[in-house]
């Protein structure tokens, strides 16, 4: 290493290290961020930001929510909808659990911790079983019924096991209409009943877990349309139109004419418009 001076010869150690850095500055092979195991938090949000969004909902018996999720896949098309019923004793689990971030329920439920929108009453009816005098009538009166036997519907583990027990001949269930026509249970009939508590649909949501994606759904519920001020996807700011290209081309000027006369002033106004002064 003679003729090397001091600085030269520091120079050609320094050449066989990344970065021209010493030797305790470079990483080890397991220090290495390469090699860096990730954390559950660390991969629990990046599975949160890779999962699309998605909107559930569920629906007890006898609501249709059919029209809802039309209009919704008609203006959200970027976000899916999910769907799925639940029984009337679970109506608002669905939301306690996370399952569902929004439920259509039957009033009345407990409210505490929920935002709740009613939106329509139901028709009541008697269901009998088959061959039941109510059935030669279109509507009955609840006082007409004082000598029936009532079942009750929640001991009976539900409507669709109570219409069962009721086409049996033990009795007789008032359910709303749109109940008794889904599970349509064999053997039974049902008549509009007048003078009978009404039962009423609400959709119901946590208070904690309003955004811009449920308050879109909540708008369509409620009958606002797409460009209602109210719904969020008539707020956002909507790409401007280019304008279209002129097809017509530069205006081209036409030369102008020497007038070999001058014009006449009379031209143009009918017989006698010329006013005469006073001579």
């Amino acid at each position: 290493m003679a003729g090397f001076r001091d600085w030269e010869f520091a120079e050609v150690m320094l050449q066989g290290y990344p970065g021209w850095r010493y030797c305790e500055d470079v990483p080890a092979d397991n220090d290495s961020p390469q090699n860096a195991v990730p954390s559950n938090d660390s991969l629990a949000e990046s599975a949160e930001q890779e999962a699309p969004r998605v909107l559930r909902f569920a629906y007890v018996a006898g609501v249709t929510p059919g029209k809802w999720a039309r209009r919704w896949e008609e203006r959200v098309l970027d976000i899916p909808l999910q769907s799925f019923m639940s029984d009337d004793g679970a109506q608002l689990d669905v939301l306690r659990n996370g399952s569902a971030d929004l439920s259509f329920v039957r009033l009345p439920v407990e409210r505490e911790g929920l935002n709740v929108i009613p939106l329509y009453e139901e028709q009541p009816v008697v269901v009998a079983p088959k061959g039941h005098e109510i059935s030669v009538f279109e509507e009955v009166a609840l006082a007409d019924l004082g000598e029936e036997t009532f079942l009750d519907v929640a001991e009976l583990g539900g409507p669709e096991m109570a219409m069962q027990v009721v086409a049996s001949g033990a009795g007789l269930v008032i359910l709303p209409m749109s109940v008794a026509r889904h599970f349509n249970v064999k053997d039974t009939v049902a008549r509009r009943l007048t003078g009978a508590p009404v039962t009423e649909i609400a959709l119901a949501w946590p208070s904690d877990s309003t955004d811009e994606i449920i308050e879109e759904f909540i708008g369509i519920v409620r009958g606002r349309t797409a460009q209602s001020s109210r719904q969020p996807s008539a707020q956002q700011e909507k790409p401007k139109k280019e304008p279209k290209p002129d097809r017509r081309g530069p205006a081209v000027k036409k030369p102008k004419v020497a007038q070999r006369y001058a014009p006449n002033p009379d031209k143009g106004r009918g017989k006698g418009s010329r006013k005469k002064g006073k001579r």
